[in-house]
């Protein structure tokens, strides 16, 4: 059996489902979907791709102070409460927000790895994760950013679930540059010079997807294409010389804001997918507590199988 690691954007998975699912109430009137829901897309994928490590990566802090220090702009528009020495306190559903420590709960019993890091999102767990990691790995996300991970030599691949878990598209460095124009390992420089709303990264003015790839493509990488604006000698158009010229606050801190973090203190002991329940009799009680019996004896069946 060949190793595979197989990373999970807990979050990204979890609004999915609570948004993509009818609402299912456990005993005492609770909305249950997106526990449900999680449950149904670890057992698909680990169906599908027969991993032997898995994590659920977590969002110990969704939007990290020094990445707002940089730029405040960066997820401004999701903060219902800023917080003094503790993350901000984001937009969800009450109704989801209430299952987030259920899942927690229910993970711990089953002996799946909850991966975080103090002041770090769960994109930086997962770029740390897959960063040296010593066997192919997957990373189920429905967020475009960590395409910036995908490295076919180290078996670095993005299972991208933008149109729904069911219908993943497998992204390798072919796939980026079919649909964007630029190799893989220009992502995040491409990502920063369009800018991204839904995460409040403004992108340099005027600057979108066509003229990021080709300004790469011509210069190959953001220093490139900065070093080109000020050279008078290059053919760059007055145009884009301008944009990039004026946009050059926002270029000195934005790349570090867009690079997933890979080098982070984790602990990569705990990631080998159980084959049994790691507290059996504690799943029970949360599964008949949560309304849970179907998708608990669904992924207890694919772990039992996927072990032998």
């Amino acid at each position: 059996m060949s190793d595979r690691l197989l990373l999970l954007d807990t979050a990204s998975m979890y609004f999915r489902a609570f948004f993509g699912a009818p609402e299912i109430l456990a005993p005492d009137g609770t909305n249950v979907n997106a526990v449900r829901g999680l449950l149904g897309y670890v057992s698909t994928l680990v169906e599908q791709y027969q991993p032997t490590h898995l994590a659920c990566c977590w969002d110990e802090d969704w939007r990290p102070q020094w990445r707002v220090d940089l730029i405040p702009s960066y997820k401004a528009h999701r903060v219902v409460a800023e917080v003094d020495e503790a993350p901000d306190v984001e937009e969800v559903p009450d109704p989801l927000q209430r299952q987030v420590p259920i899942m927690r709960e229910v993970l711990e019993a089953f002996g799946i790895a909850v991966v975080g890091a103090p002041g770090y999102e769960a994109d930086d767990v997962i770029g740390t994760l897959a960063t040296g990691a010593g066997m192919p790995v997957d990373v189920v996300t429905g967020d475009r950013d960590l395409f910036q991970l995908v490295d076919d030599a180290a078996g670095v691949r993005v299972l991208y679930i933008g149109k729904g878990v069911g219908r993943h598209e497998r992204v390798d460095e072919a796939w980026v540059q079919a649909k964007y124009g630029v190799r893989a390992d220009q992502y995040a420089d491409f990502a920063t010079l369009r800018g991204d709303a839904s995460d409040g990264l403004p992108g340099v003015k005027g600057v979108g997807d066509k003229t990021a790839a080709s300004l790469l493509a011509a210069y190959g990488d953001l220093a490139g294409v900065r070093a080109a604006a000020e050279d008078p000698d290059t053919p760059l158009g007055p145009g884009p010389r301008r944009k990039i010229k004026d946009a050059a606050p926002y270029l000195d801190v934005a790349p570090k804001v867009v690079a997933v973090a890979r080098d982070l203190e984790l602990d990569r002991s705990g990631l080998a997918l159980p084959r049994t329940p790691a507290d059996p009799d504690a799943l029970a009680v949360l599964a008949e507590r949560w309304s849970l019996a179907s998708p608990v004896t669904r992924l207890v069946d694919v772990l039992r199988v996927r072990g032998t």
